[in-house]
């Protein structure tokens, strides 16, 4: 019995398990690597919660985030608005466009700065926010340069360009007479030439 309780002792360990440790070397713990798996996807998830969720807000920030969602969808849907109109009642619409012909032309320009304006900062914003990425980028070109450099350095050395180099072979024809072809006017011109 002794000897039964070493040769399991040894194989199965006193409180671990041989086997199983030895075997987690070559195959992974599917329970170990669930849990890992589900860590993962539990981070995954909180950062992208964080990314949605801002700061506590006030009533006026929320309206006027509100307020500056309005003009986009607005104008488009004007825009489908008058071309509906026209089509259900073209007198209607007609008298309302001669109406905006009465608009002052100071008052169209005033009208084009303030959609100019409003889409320009929009504009602006984004361009901002892509010249930032570009400079982040920018930044990152010495660290890619040594990472080309570090990988060059591993890569065989490369003979050198006269070490690889083919001389051309030059064929030089064989001194041609016109007598060589009595069948062919061609080559018998070519072979004077």
């Amino acid at each position: 019995m002794g000897l039964i309780d070493r040769i399991f002792g040894m194989v199965f360990g006193n409180g671990g398990n041989l086997i199983r440790d030895t075997a987690e070397v070559f195959v992974e713990n599917a329970e170990n690597g669930a849990m890992r798996e589900a860590r993962l996807r539990g981070d995954a998830l909180a950062q992208f919660a964080g990314e949605f969720v801002q700061e506590k807000r006030g009533l006026f920030d929320r309206f006027m985030d509100a307020l500056n969602r309005i003009p986009r969808p607005a104008m488009a849907l004007g825009t489908l608005g008058l071309f509906t109109a026209a089509m259900v009642d073209p007198i209607w619409f007609a008298a309302r466009m001669q109406g905006i012909a009465l608009v002052p032309e100071p008052l169209w320009w005033l009208l084009g700065a303030i959609v100019s304006f409003y889409f320009g900062a929009r504009h602006q914003l984004k361009n901002q926010q892509f010249q930032s990425q570009i400079a982040a980028s920018l930044a990152m070109t010495p660290t890619v340069m040594r990472n080309l450099d570090a990988l060059q350095n591993l890569e065989p050395e490369k003979a050198s360009a006269e070490q690889t180099r083919i001389e051309p072979t030059v064929h030089r024809p064989v001194a041609n007479t016109a007598a060589q072809y009595p069948e062919n006017a061609a080559l018998r011109d070519w072979a004077r030439q």
